[in-house]
C-alpha cells in the first residue's frame, strides 16, 4: 500500500475546553498538520469506500493509511492520558480509523440517524476527528438530553436514557426524518465545534453528539470536494 508522509506542525495551536454542565474536556488543535496534501490525495486515490456496517454513520468510509494513524497517535497520546486522566497502567489502542464522507439523503435516513448519538459507554473511549478538505462544511454539535439532563451516557445511565427516549417516542412519535441541525424538543445543543480544515478535535465517545448537517453543502461522495474527515477511535 502506498505510504503517506504526515508531520505535525510546530505551529499547531492547542485549546482544551471544559464543556457543558459536566465540564467534559474537549481538545481542539488548529493547524495540526504541516501539509495535508498526501493524506487528502490518498483519500481520492488508493482509498476504497463503502458503508460502515459497525455504526450508523450516514455515508461512506474508507480505511486510513496506517502510517498516518501512527503519526497522529505518536503526537497526541501523552495529551490524551493527561487531559482525560487515564490510568497510566492502561494501554492505548486505535480500534477504528477511517476516512468519512456524508452521502445519505435525508429521505433515506433511519430514525437513529435523525437524533444525537453516543459511540460507546466506555469511560476511556475517545473519538479523534480531523477535518481535512476546505469548504463551508458542518461542524459537530454536543447535546444534552432534556428529560434526563444527560450529556454523557455512561454504563450506569444507559437504561435511564433508553427508557426516557422510548417514552418520548411513544408520546411524540419518531424524530423528523432529517439531519440534526440544532436544538429540538428532546435535545439541547449546548456546544458547537466549528469545521475548519486542518483542525483536530478529541472528545469522549460517551458524549451525545451529531454532525450539524446542511444537506445542500455536506452531502457529497467526492473525496476531493466533499466533507472529508479522518476519524480515529481509540480505547484504553
Amino acid at each position: 500500500m502506498q505510504e503517506v508522509t504526515f508531520a505535525v506542525s510546530p505551529n499547531a495551536s492547542l485549546n482544551v475546553s471544559a464543556v457543558g454542565r459536566s465540564g467534559t474536556p474537549v481538545i481542539v488543535i488548529d493547524n495540526f498538520g504541516v501539509d495535508l496534501g498526501e493524506i487528502i490525495n490518498f483519500a481520492s486515490g488508493p482509498a476504497e469506500y463503502g458503508p460502515d456496517t459497525t455504526s450508523m454513520y450516514p455515508g461512506l468510509r474508507a480505511t486510513l493509511p496506517k502510517d498516518f494513524v501512527r503519526a497522529v497517535m505518536k503526537n497526541v497520546y501523552k495529551l490524551l492520558f493527561a487531559v482525560y486522566n487515564v490510568p497510566p497502567e492502561l494501554g492505548l489502542k486505535a480500534v477504528r480509523a477511517a476516512y468519512s464522507l456524508i452521502t445519505t439523503p435525508e429521505r433515506e435516513l433511519a430514525p437513529g440517524q435523525c437524533r444525537p448519538h453516543f459511540d460507546t459507554n466506555r469511560r476511556y473511549y475517545l473519538a479523534i476527528l480531523y477535518y481535512l478538505n476546505p469548504g463551508p462544511f458542518c461542524g459537530t454539535g454536543l447535546f444534552r438530553h432534556r428529560a434526563t439532563g444527560l450529556e454523557r451516557i455512561m454504563e450506569e445511565e444507559v437504561e435511564t436514557y433508553i427508557r426516557s427516549s422510548k417514552e418520548h417516542a411513544a408520546a411524540h412519535g419518531p424524530p423528523e426524518q432529517a439531519y440534526v441541525k440544532g436544538s429540538n424538543d428532546e435535545y439541547e445543543l449546548y456546544h458547537r465545534i466549528e469545521y475548519r480544515p486542518n483542525r483536530l478535535v478529541v472528545y469522549p465517545g460517551c458524549l451525545l453528539h451529531s454532525g450539524l448537517v446542511n444537506p445542500s453543502v455536506d452531502i457529497n461522495p467526492d473525496p476531493r470536494t466533499g466533507r472529508l474527515t479522518a476519524n480515529i477511535f481509540v480505547d484504553f
